[in-house]
């Protein structure tokens, strides 16, 4: 459960609430605000924060809150506050890597974290977090969800690098003209106040109004959907939730694909491609961040930039960052690129050849490296669109080449599996190697999401035999 803003009606709703709570006397509002306080400060962190920050919104909406006490701006932000039960419809489409937190395991054992995509009312998706531990016996413990979710919020210091955002704007094909007048006001690395700033200088010389606005409404769009996510130092990764921020998420985000990326001077980030949805388009998008507090989120751009489903190699491949695509909707595809922000070309690794993916193919996440190859799951849809899941084995140095693949599926839904809020799908977002052994979690029907494991040797004697 979360909090959001609630919008009874646009500003002339909002601010009869306003003029409504401001006649309330005293002993009303202390009345009316404890009852509020005693239902739901026990199920949210900082509920009275909560409240206020929505009664701001408010004020900037409407135009009003001169001499309104305390106590009567946060009943104000209570009544446009509503609670929202991110996983009331589905939790399912899983991810797992390693966590980062190795303590005080038994031997033989790991931690890990998972994502889920969340899906609520209004069929609206988030991404949320598990964390759990993988014993040397195969037993799987999952650690009970906390208490509370955090709706992590966006930066208000988050800084844009100019190069990179310029870089951006070439890509959307923004007017350069306009791009480069915004850009030459700013510093190489700005806030979201400067752009403004800078936009509103520009805007008194522009030479063409329309293609000005539309450069700029370019900009603004680009700069809210790059931004940063933050939550309190106390927060632990399974009480965060990306809840859809920018208007490219308007619609749900969807699918996290998580990597341990390991670069070649042994940093390591947690990288996450997803896929927006505005209504109209499906857009990829990646996450970034090494610690759970602080998220990165980034529009993916190019030409290839483009469709579900794209998932990145946890490494380099001769100093390219790779990725795993279906460009097409179809088909797989193998992308290189130098900025991972960036792709623009990518080259066919497979079409589908059994009859349970005759309709499409697709990865289940970010390849796993092992001695005989990468390993990539797969996701076939067949007839009656039954999703099952494969795998194929890819060539260490150049991935477009497949060693082998499965001839039949590793994993398809059982009777009982069929049936839920999607039918007759298995699916997976990611899985993990682990002593020897391929985890694999998956979801059923969008219902439930269940544990496979698998021997490693087995499976890769299968796939080079």
């Amino acid at each position: 459960m979360i909090t959001r803003p609630f919008d009874p009606g646009g500003e002339t709703r909002v601010r009869k609430i306003i003029d409504r709570v401001a006649g309330l006397s005293d002993a009303e509002v202390d009345c009316v605000l404890d009852q509020v306080l005693e239902k739901f400060q026990g199920r949210h962190k900082q509920i009275t924060a909560v409240f206020d920050e929505h009664y701001q919104a408010a004020v900037a909406l409407a135009g009003e809150g001169d001499n309104i006490s305390p106590k009567k701006r946060l009943l104000i932000g209570s009544y446009l506050t509503a609670e929202y039960s991110i996983e009331s419809a589905a939790l399912f489409n899983p991810s797992i890597v390693k966590h980062r937190n190795q303590w005080n395991l038994p031997k033989g054992a790991v931690r890990f974290i998972m994502s889920f995509r969340a899906t609520g009312e209004g069929h609206l998706s988030s991404i949320v977090f598990r964390d759990g531990i993988l014993y040397a016996d195969h037993k799987i413990r999952m650690e009970p969800p906390s208490r509370y979710s955090h709706r992590v919020r966006i930066s208000p210091d988050h800084q844009y690098e100019k190069l990179l955002f310029h870089q951006k704007l070439r890509d959307i094909a923004v007017d350069e003209t306009a791009a480069c007048t915004v850009m030459n006001l700013l510093p190489d690395y700005f806030t979201f106040s400067e752009l403004e700033r800078a936009l509103a200088k520009a805007a008194e010389t522009a030479p063409e109004k329309l293609v000005y606005d539309q450069a700029r409404n370019s900009m603004l769009l680009l700069a809210r959907s790059n931004y940063q996510l933050e939550l309190s130092k106390d927060a632990e990764a399974a009480e965060v939730v990306i809840f859809p921020q920018s208007s490219n998420e308007r619609h749900g985000i969807e699918d996290l694909r998580m990597v341990n990326f390991v670069d070649d001077d042994g940093t390591t980030t947690y990288f996450g491609t997803y896929t927006a949805f505005d209504g109209y388009r499906m857009l990829p998008q990646l996450m970034e961040t090494t610690d759970f507090l602080r998220i990165g989120i980034h529009t993916l751009n190019g030409a290839q930039a483009r469709n579900k489903g794209l998932a990145l190699f946890p490494r380099r491949i001769d100093g390219h960052y790779v990725m795993c695509s279906r460009v097409d909707g179809e088909n797989l595809y193998i992308m290189y690129s130098d900025i991972v922000h960036f792709w623009e070309t990518a080259k066919l690794m497979q079409t589908p050849k059994s009859s349970w993916e005759f309709v499409q193919i697709g990865n289940c996440g970010s390849p796993l490296e092992t001695p005989a190859g990468w390993l990539l799951l797969t996701h076939g849809v067949g007839p009656m669109r039954t999703y099952c899941i494969g795998a194929m084995l890819l060539d260490l140095k150049d991935p477009i080449k497949v060693i082998g693949h499965l001839d039949q599926p590793l994993i398809t839904a059982n009777e009982k599996e069929r049936d839920g809020y999607v039918p007759n799908v298995v699916y997976t977002c990611g899985a993990m190697i682990h002593n020897d052994h391929l985890y694999i979690p998956f979801s059923t029907s969008d219902h439930v999401t269940r544990f496979a494991y698998v021997s490693l040797k087995c499976l890769l004697e299968r796939l080079v035999g």
